[in-house]
């Protein structure tokens, strides 16, 4: 259940209130004081990363190995997540991003964004992605960067429950579409996660995946964080990070699939011991 709040009115509501000032007499018309709304912000959690995935490629002679992971970050705030894209013209590739933020008042704000959606085309589906929504980090034990991602955007929705109760949450999915899928000339599209849901990603869709061909054996730390950048607003950034620590190992050779096995899961952190 959604708890609104409505906010004092400056005068009395729906109505004029006239007063007599040197025998003229002057309106004045109620307004809304919106400066004592609060804002309903997104909480954007991020989940650690899981359901590790191999994947052989190259040839019989030169194979290479890939590790995919699933992604997940879920929406625990009072508010729910909503951005709006937008472009003059179906000559610009992508559209400028706003963030809708649900006031307490029932009003709403808008806050432009660095970041843009694009419209991209993959193997299996094509739809407008939000560019650097979540990123990927694999490294090595010391904590320096072996790889980063090479993920094109995220399809924002409400893709899943997560276990934690939310208070206040949403009882319904309001962002259940495929974020434009099959419709390259859209001028406009509006995106996002409610409160109680989350959107999460499989092994190896679009970039969910480390090449590890060429990685020596030992322990490595697989990092993911939603809204790296703060771009979006929110209620706390403390939980956008979180990590997973994992051995890898060779005990055939290179020639074979390496063994991977899993140490930790670390919510909230990218260190992960």
């Amino acid at each position: 259940m959604r708890v609104e709040r409505r906010s004092r009115l400056l005068l009395l509501a729906g109505a004029a209130v006239l007063l007599t000032v040197a025998g003229s007499t002057v309106a004045w018309v109620a307004a809304a004081d919106h400066a004592s709304a609060d804002d309903l912000l997104p909480n954007l959690t991020q989940a650690p990363p899981d359901g590790l995935n191999g994947r052989t490629g190259g040839t019989f002679a030169e194979p290479r190995f890939f590790l995919g992971f699933e992604s997940a970050a879920a929406n625990l705030g009072s508010g729910p997540l909503i951005v709006l894209g937008t472009r003059p013209d179906r000559e610009q590739q992508d559209m400028a991003l706003r963030q809708l933020i649900q006031r307490s008042d029932g009003s709403t704000r808008t806050v432009p964004l660095r970041s843009t959606l694009r419209y991209v085309r993959s193997s299996d589906h094509s739809h407008w992605h939000m560019l650097a929504f979540m990123r990927y980090e694999l490294r090595s034990n010391d904590g320096t960067r072996v790889q980063r991602d090479r993920k094109t955007g995220f399809c924002l929705g409400d893709r899943y429950r997560p276990s934690i109760d939310v208070l206040n949450r949403e009882l319904s999915a309001r962002f259940s579409d495929r974020c434009g899928k099959g419709a390259p000339r859209l001028l406009t599209i509006r995106e996002g996660i409610s409160v109680g849901w989350g959107d999460n990603y499989v092994a190896h869709l679009e970039g969910q995946e480390f090449e590890i061909t060429k990685l020596p054996a030992g322990r490595y730390v697989l990092v993911h964080s939603v809204n790296r950048s703060r771009d979006l607003r929110e209620s706390d950034y403390g939980d956008n990070t979180a990590s997973m620590a994992f051995d890898l190992s060779w005990p055939q050779g290179r020639k074979l699939p390496p063994r991977i096995d899993v140490v930790a899961r670390c919510p909230g952190t990218p260190t992960c011991p």
